[in-house]
C-alpha cells in the first residue's frame, strides 16, 4: 500500500481510495489513520487529504497559495480515485464533505458512512438512497466493505 498526502503529486499505479470526510482542523477523530492501518496489506494507493503541515492561519481564499493548492489537490484526487470513502464524524459539521458528497453523488465511486448524530444525516441518507450510493453505519463496516467488495470489484474490471 502507498499513501499520498498533499501537496505530493498524485502518481498512482494501483487502485486508489480517497479518504473524504470530516477533518475540521483535528476536531474530528483521526479516522483516516484507522483506515490506513487496516488496509496496509492491500495493493492500493490511499489518497489522504489530511495534510501533515496544515496551518490554521492560512486564509481560505483563492489567492492563498497553500489553501488553493490543498483544495485543488483534493479535487484532483477525488476525480482520479477509483473509490471514495466518505466519513461524517458526528462531532463535526463537515460542510466541505457535504459539498463533495453532492459533487460525486453520481460518480458511482462513493461509500458513505454517516453515523447517527451527524447533524445532517437525513440529507446524506436521502442523497445516498436517491443515487444508489453504498451506505454503511460504522467506519468498521466501511473498511470491511472496501476490503471485501470495493477492491475485489476493482480487480475484476
Amino acid at each position: 500500500m502507498k499513501v499520498i498526502i498533499p501537496p505530493h503529486p498524485l502518481q498512482i499505479k494501483s487502485q486508489s481510495i480517497f479518504l473524504a470526510g470530516s477533518i475540521e482542523q483535528d476536531r474530528a477523530a483521526r479516522w483516516q489513520d484507522e483506515v490506513i492501518k487496516k488496509l496496509k496489506d492491500y495493493p492500493c494507493t490511499i489518497l489522504n487529504p489530511r495534510r501533515a503541515n496544515w496551518d490554521d492561519s492560512w486564509e481560505q481564499r483563492i489567492e492563498n497559495f497553500h489553501f488553493n493548492e490543498q483544495v485543488n489537490w483534493e479535487l484532483d484526487a477525488l476525480d482520479i480515485a477509483d473509490v471514495i470513502l466518505m466519513y461524517f464524524d458526528p462531532n463535526t459539521k463537515s460542510p466541505i464533505s457535504l459539498l463533495e458528497l453532492g459533487l460525486f453523488a453520481k460518480s458511482g465511486k462513493l461509500i458513505v458512512c454517516c453515523p447517527q448524530g451527524f447533524w445532517r444525516k437525513g440529507n446524506a441518507d436521502i442523497i445516498c438512497k436517491r443515487y444508489g450510493i453504498q451506505q454503511v453505519e460504522t467506519l468498521e463496516e466501511a473498511i470491511e466493505f472496501i476490503m471485501k467488495d470495493a477492491l475485489r470489484n476493482l480487480r475484476e474490471e
